[in-house]
């Protein structure tokens, strides 16, 4: 017998939390799996689209932090490496060396557009089990968790 089979005399409590972590581990790893091809960690990959969506404005180490899904992530880290591939720039402004404007750089930009050519399917092969109706109430589940 399952764990499915036997739900009925498990504690829902934890056997949710336990679902929803291993879920995403699950997913964690499925995503990592589809960005190594671009030489690209989730919270890297995060960074580009973040400033991507700035549309040329620059983002500081803050903003870019506040726009990961990770708030954990060690985002001077994270830019750094970014940099040294060519994908964005970071420039310390002349008027306060504490802050510092970064951007995605036209490398970067034609990085993300190939991306998006195979990304939208790999979200599509992930939901494929599920209906239209039940991605919109598992979203809602999800966000009714986090925003109790």
């Amino acid at each position: 017998m399952n764990k499915s089979d036997k739900k009925d005399e498990l504690n829902l409590p934890e056997y949710t939390i336990e679902n929803i972590l291993q879920t995403g581990n699950w997913m964690n790893e499925k995503f990592s799996d589809h960005l190594k091809q671009y030489a690209l960690s989730i919270q890297q990959f995060q960074v580009l689209r973040s400033l991507r969506d700035l549309n040329g404005k620059p983002a500081d180490l803050l903003t870019l932090q506040s726009m990961m899904v990770s708030k954990n992530s060690n985002t001077t880290r994270l830019v750094e490496k970014l940099r040294l591939k060519g994908l964005i720039t970071r420039v310390q402004s002349e008027t306060n060396r504490r802050k510092v404007e970064i951007r995605i750089t036209e490398v970067g930009l034609q990085l993300l557009s190939e991306i998006d050519k195979v990304h939208t399917q790999f979200e599509n092969e992930v939901v494929s089990n599920l209906s239209t109706t039940e991605i919109i109430a598992l979203n809602q589940l999800l966000e009714k968790i986090r925003n109790k």
